[in-house]
């Protein structure tokens, strides 16, 4: 598959965010289900599992930072990065009289990951191939009028899986989300990517549906395709 290249200046978008407090699992006692047996049973909150391999975005502008600081820390193994890491980073890279009055845009995300020794890469994407996208990428969408990034997992034929900062892990349907979305797809490249991330492997909607979302990893041509070097396949 060889996807075109699109010019990232063009994107400018402003971000939005509802911040929310965080809530911790725990460990459970259950006792009295079978006569003289406890059972210590580790559990996840749900608000646990809905920002689960997820950076949250913390102010009403910084749901591209949350999104990069997702792929990075999920997807490139640098797992002490933080939204705030790149909400500094991008700062120093962006032009700050724009970023007030529009909001971070691509090409501030990709300039900051170039600045990490990375590779940013806008490809335009048509309906029919969204299914050819095999890496975890940024998308920006068009949520009721607010121009919103996420960070969009993987397609299937009828779902889309996204990693909302705002919201958190959700599923779309395909025509709810190709509504949304401008075609265009912001992809992060270099060394250190994780071919079995987590970011690929999203938990399904308990339907009968989800036997046909099975995870693989990304392959090596797969990865060529989206501009990785081949020594950074190994």
């Amino acid at each position: 598959m060889t996807l075109p290249r699109w010019p990232l200046a063009a994107a400018l978008a402003i971000g939005l965010a509802l911040p929310l407090g965080n809530t911790q699992a725990a460990t459970i006692r259950l006792g009295g289900i079978v006569p003289g047996t406890v059972i210590n049973k580790d559990v996840q909150s749900i608000r646990e599992r809905r920002y689960e391999n997820l950076v949250e975005q913390r102010t009403d502008f910084s749901c591209g930072a949350a999104s990069l600081a997702t792929l990075l820390k999920y997807a490139f193994q640098r797992p002490d990065t933080t939204e705030h890491d790149v909400l500094a980073g991008m700062l120093e890279v962006a032009d700050l009289e724009l970023v007030q009055q529009q909001g971070f845009s691509l090409l501030d995300l990709k300039n900051y990951v170039e600045t990490l020794g990375l590779r940013g890469r806008g490809y335009e994407v048509d309906a029919e191939t969204l299914d050819d996208v095999s890496i975890p990428v940024i998308v920006l969408l068009d949520l009721n009028g607010y121009k919103h990034f996420v960070v969009m997992k993987k397609a299937s034929a009828d779902r889309v899986y996204i990693g909302d900062p705002a919201l958190g892990n959700r599923v779309m349907s395909r025509d709810e989300f190709m509504a949304a979305w401008n075609n265009i797809i912001f992809a992060v490249v270099g060394d250190g990517f994780d071919r079995y991330t987590a970011l690929l492997d999203p938990r399904q909607p308990l339907t009968a549906h989800r036997m046909k979302d099975v995870f693989s990893p990304v392959s090596r041509e797969q990865m060529i395709d989206f501009g990785f070097r081949h020594a950074e396949l190994f």
